[in-house]
């Protein structure tokens, strides 16, 4: 849902926040076998976890692991984390090596920019990472909150495209201008003081306006590198028309192109995702997929 330091203009570059979902999600089963096998989407992907994985620590990749579902790649949900996460959580568990969620996700380079990924995996809900200092390994998580059951996530994806990733994020990066520090400053005090009390109290209204300030500062910000607030002109359009249905925390997952809005109660979020399909049938890479808060991490079964 958005970064709160992007300068390190307060000591500690980034620190983000976000929420694990339900409806999106990446599961797959391992198992022991002659010679490597990976079936599923994302399976380049996967091969190349598995590699670095089984590198790491020591362990044989006779294996043959099927992919049920994987987040798509490269619209800001997450998916390189997730794809990582699955593959070391089931490597720990198939050679009982008992690490931990951070131990893993120190071994595949996850969590350089926003711990977002590695914190819901660990426990779901909404979480707050406090970035990266000078002796971090992962972004610690700051705050932990359930969100509450009745709320829902609208996400709007273009399936035409997607966001910056790989070396052309890390130059994008490289070439934005300093992030003020007095907006940091203002980010930090309307996340701590307003948007996670609201959640804690599931007032919706309150934690909406902040995650949209917040949203709004920080697409001006990369609004050089991708073309605007959004990186769709077309998700924006969707995201304006849901903030006139009364939709909140308005924003862009990530560098996108993928949008969402939040709204309070499944029969209305789906009414109102019904009525956007109807509305924005000229757009016909829009999608528009209605999601529920995932309040508990990464699931391992042993079967």
């Amino acid at each position: 849902m958005g970064f709160i330091d992007l300068s390190g203009s307060l000591g500690r570059h980034f620190g983000s926040i976000g929420v694990a979902l339900n409806e999106i999600n990446t599961r797959l089963s391992m198992s022991g076998a002659e010679q490597l096998t990976i079936t599923g989407p994302a399976a380049q992907r996967a091969a190349k976890c598995v590699a670095m994985l089984c590198q790491a620590l020591s362990v044989s990749d006779q294996l043959n692991i099927s992919i049920e579902a994987a987040i798509p790649e490269h619209v800001g949900l997450g998916s390189g984390t997730q794809m990582s996460m699955a593959i070391g959580a089931a490597l720990n568990e198939f050679y009982g090596l008992g690490l931990s969620v951070r131990e893993i996700a120190a071994m595949t380079d996850r969590g350089l920019r926003s711990g977002i990924g590695i914190g819901v995996f660990e426990q779901g809900g909404l979480v707050v990472d406090g970035g990266r200092g000078d002796k971090t390994i992962t972004p610690p998580v700051l705050s932990h909150i359930d969100m509450p059951e009745d709320w829902r996530f609208i996400l709007v994806f273009d399936q035409r495209g997607q966001g910056l990733h790989g070396q052309q994020e890390i130059q994008a990066f490289k070439e934005l201008p300093p992030f003020p520090r007095r907006e940091a400053e203002r980010l930090c005090y309307l996340l701590l003081m307003q948007g996670l009390p609201a959640a804690a109290e599931s007032d919706l209204a309150k934690f909406g306006e902040v995650i949209t300030q917040l949203q709004r500062s920080v697409g001006e910000h990369f609004s050089s590198a991708q073309g605007g607030v959004f990186t769709s002109p077309e998700v924006a359009q969707a995201m304006g028309w849901f903030e006139q249905q009364g939709a909140v925390a308005i924003g862009q997952t990530s560098w996108g192109p993928t949008g969402f809005c939040a709204i309070a109660g499944a029969e209305r979020a789906e009414s109102l995702a019904a009525q956007a399909r109807v509305e924005f049938a000229r757009f016909e890479q829009l999608s528009f997929v209605v999601t529920s808060a995932r309040n508990s991490g990464g699931d391992v079964f042993v079967g």
